[in-house]
């Protein structure tokens, strides 16, 4: 039997869907896409449900080096 961590990925790699895995919590792994518009990023814990989030907007230029700057001073 697959893990859904497997199926999941299976499932990217077969629609040619670039994707990176990382560790933001010890429970689960997290796989970040990044497509038009979106950003998805996907936590697949060990149980194999997932929790997903979805950042939709468009990809217009806001800004220059001075809004790296803005956004940093926010963090």
């Amino acid at each position: 039997m697959s893990h859904p961590l497997f199926d999941l990925l299976n499932k990217l790699d077969n629609a040619s869907i670039a994707y990176s895995l990382s560790r933001q919590r010890s429970e689960s792994v997290l796989v970040s896409i990044t497509v038009v518009g979106q950003r998805i990023e996907i936590d697949v814990f060990d149980d194999g449900h997932m929790e997903v989030s979805r950042f939709v907007g468009n990809e217009d230029i806001e800004g220059g080096a001075e809004l790296i700057d803005s956004i940093l001073a926010l963090a």
